[in-house]
């Protein structure tokens, strides 16, 4: 029997484009027992299945080193909370030591920048000591290229002996070849003059490229801290500490760190919860809007489950700790989008296959950019012409607004899902909804509430309401039938007093009898009242008929030999199941329902929501048949259900979502989750998925754009007809700007608002 692939992630360091994650996936990728290796960019992350006994983590890091870099280590056994808040301080220190960096460039730019200005003016060069101008120049681009840009070479040079090219390549063979030509040219200026080159230096030009890459790079590093706001938001509600009950009664406040399972926690009005656990004792309305995107507060009471990170609004109560650390809801939540933020779109592929080959194709690019110049320009001025050319092209080339475009927009969407409630499993549900044409509803869980509501209570006009309905209830609290429970749930919500009831006896299949109050009372269908020759009026049979036709279950209520009232149940349409279809449709979306109820249910659920198109009688085994008939129709189809039995239908789906209060197993089988048992959420995903596409299709497109458009400007292009030549520097500007954008344009995606 062959081993279960297992999944795990790692930390990459030292990444700086598209073209370095490439390099890392393919190392990974050609380790023996690997399946698959995706590398994200933005994330820094790689995700890779693997067979244990063929591979492990050992060997994973040992592939990474061998592409150039490393693996940072992951402390085991902390929470989604911990881990962020480590990871946050790493970037925070990077971003510290990038801005040294980047002022220590700006800085000495600024010098020379103005002191290299002087070489413009023939009549100030007449004045100048030029070898003592140019020595000084080199003294102060020197600490630039040494401290400021000293990454960039070394990242280069570590990627030459691994035989691959980044973007650090093509900005360390821009830079690096301006400030050579420039140390020739001071420290030997006669060997451009005796061939009839003018030995000119291009210090600012080196100075200034590395500055504005750094301010690029200072920029992007912010912007990409901010993908991942959503997430951070959520960890930061996550309380710090916990008032603990002794056994003794004793109450003590301790670190959210030293609570184990199967303590008591007592939570006041207004205080964090601070883990999983089940009510003990008392009862509250909690605020889950940072789970669900719920804005009402939930009502829970002893037996209830509560989460970690919610807010208790009013009453105080006890729970009992089920779980902690990693295996509570809101870190299930945070590695759920962690997962997705690290999945690849098949959107990505295209810029991925680009990226791969990208760097070599601008060096060859500039290669024949220099050659071209320097067979054509004039001889005095054709090296310096060649070389100007051939640093423009390299540094105006940058595949980080490649590598940018896609992941940034999933890291922020799936962030804002989950703000929202929908969680989305990985980037390909995310990208599949945006094709959705048809969204199929299981009905019973989904459209419905899941249980039998009471939704008449009809008597005789001889028959006072209140007294019956104490008499019903007291009889249907003895049975465990889901229709009695619903009964009794009705008769709490009247506040009728509720007397005691012997005698109880379950007819299978028709009711049940029992004594209250000395008398005999009957509660199910019509066969039970017949059996014990109790007759029953021409006016409750039309009653009954009535309920009947609006496809609800008829309890008929007897009291000694007299039939006296009736009892309309039915699964209830959620309030606002019939606004989400609505919404749907509006979106230009086909919504059909699926349900296994009768063909009359069915249509009177159908016509309350507004839908106009639905399958009765479908066998839990059918379902999955019944979404491939769909899609044979050349349909897209997204399938919504909850329970077990839809399980089949959902991995059949192109797009499955599984509403939150349904069954693991539908969740599992789902590429998106709802954590509220609510349609609403599936506009919200649908709506969400529509605006990342875009985004991302934007972002593409000004990646793709700005490389057509600026590498042949930067060759020049533009000189034959204009005389014009893009200076190395406006290149660099132009460079750090296109990641910028690509990364502005995805944070867009934060102001995504689901419509209401």
């Amino acid at each position: 029997m062959s081993p279960t692939p297992e999944t795990t992630t790692l930390d990459i360091e030292g990444m700086s484009c598209a073209a370095c994650a490439s390099a890392v996936e393919k190392s990974l990728a050609r380790t023996p027992g690997v399946q698959s290796a995706v590398v994200n960019f933005a994330t820094e992350k790689a995700t890779v299945q693997f067979l244990p006994g063929q591979a492990s983590p050992a060997t994973l890091k040992q592939a990474v080193e061998n592409a150039g870099y490393a693996v940072a280590e992951r402390a085991p056994d902390i929470s989604a909370a911990e881990r962020s808040a480590a990871i946050d301080q790493q970037k925070a220190e990077a971003y510290q030591q990038l801005k040294r960096r980047f002022w220590v460039a700006a800085g000495l730019a600024a010098l020379i920048m103005p002191l290299s200005m002087l070489m413009l003016w023939p009549a100030l060069m007449m004045r100048v000591n030029m070898p003592l101008l140019n020595g000084a120049l080199l003294l102060l681009t020197l600490p630039v290229l040494l401290y400021s840009g000293r990454d960039f070479y070394r990242s280069a040079w570590n990627s030459l002996l691994h035989r691959a090219a980044t973007m650090d390549t093509l900005i360390a063979l821009g830079t690096g070849a301006a400030f050579l030509y420039s140390l020739a040219a001071t420290l030997a200026p006669g060997f451009f003059t005796s061939r009839g080159l003018r030995p000119d230096v291009y210090y600012d030009t080196t100075a200034t490229i590395i500055a504005l890459i750094l301010l690029g790079k200072v920029l992007e590093l912010r912007a990409k801290t901010q993908t991942s706001a959503a997430m951070r938001a959520l960890l930061g509600l996550q309380a710090k500490t916990a008032r603990l009950v002794r056994p003794n009664g004793q109450e003590l406040d301790v670190p959210i760190e030293q609570v184990q399972p199967g303590d008591i926690i007592l939570v006041r009005p207004g205080e964090k919860i601070a883990t999983d656990g089940l009510i003990v004792e008392g009862q509250s309305a909690i605020d889950e809007a940072m789970l669900t995107g719920e804005s009402l507060p939930v009502a829970k009471k002893t037996g209830d489950a509560v989460f970690g990170a919610t807010l208790n609004k009013t009453g105080s109560f006890r729970f009992r700790v089920t779980k902690i650390g990693a295996d509570t809801l809101l870190s299930q939540i945070v590695k759920l989008v962690e997962d997705a933020q690290g999945s690849r779109a098949p959107i990505q592929r295209l810029a991925d296959k680009v990226s791969a080959v990208f760097v070599p194709t601008v060096v060859v690019i500039a290669l024949v950019t220099f050659g071209l110049w320097f067979s054509l320009a004039p001889v005095s001025t054709r090296l310096p012409l060649a070389l100007v050319n051939f640093v423009a092209v390299l540094i105006i080339a940058c595949p980080c607004a490649l590598g940018l475009a896609t992941p940034t927009a999933i890291m922020v969407s799936t962030g804002k899902g989950a703000e929202y409630g929908v969680l989305i499993r990985n980037a390909e549900a995310l990208e599949k909804a945006y094709q959705v044409t048809t969204v199929l509803l299981d009905k019973t869980g989904t459209i419905t509430q899941g249980e039998p509501s009471v939704t008449d209570f009809w008597t005789m006009p001889s028959q006072a309401a209140g007294p019956l309905l104490a008499l019903v209830a007291a009889v249907e609290r003895q049975s465990e039938h889901p229709l009695a429970a619903a009964v009794v749930r009705y008769a709490e919500t009247q506040q009728v007093q509720i007397p005691s009831a012997t005698e109880f006896r379950a007819e299978e299949g028709r009711g049940a009898v029992a004594t209250v109050a000395g008398h005999a009372v009957f509660i199910g269908n019509q066969r039970l009242l017949t059996e014990a020759g109790v007759a029953i009026s021409p006016e409750i049979q039309t009653e009954a008929g009535r309920l009947q036709a609006q496809a609800k279950t008829v309890l008929y209520v007897a009291v000694g030999r007299e039939a006296v009232g009736l009892i309309g149940v039915a699964d209830t349409v959620r309030e606002s199941s019939a606004a989400a279809i609505g919404q749907l449709s509006r979106m230009g979306l086909d919504v059909v329902m699926m349900t296994g109820d009768n063909p009359q249910t069915a249509a009177a659920v159908a016509a309350q929501v507004g839908i106009t198109r639905y399958f009765a009688e479908v066998l839990p085994q059918d379902k999955a048949a019944q979404v491939q008939a769909l899609q044979a129709e050349g349909r897209v189809v997204a399938m919504v259900g909850d329970g077990i039995n839809d399980a089949p239908a959902l991995a059949q789906a192109d797009v499955s979502l599984a509403m939150g209060a349904g069954t693991d197993v539908a969740m599992e089988a789902a590429g998106i989750t709802l954590m509220r048992s609510d349609l609403q959420g599936v506009v919200t995903a649908i709506e969400l998925s529509r605006q990342t596409i875009r985004t991302i299709r934007q972002n593409l497109f000004f990646a793709f754009v700005y490389n057509i458009l600026g590498i042949p400007i930067a060759a020049g292009a533009l000189y034959p007809l204009f005389g014009v030549l893009l200076s190395p520097m406006l290149a660099a500007g132009a460079m750090a700007l296109s990641s910028v954008s690509v990364l502005t344009n995805s944070l867009r995606l934060r102001g995504f608002r689901p419509n209401p």
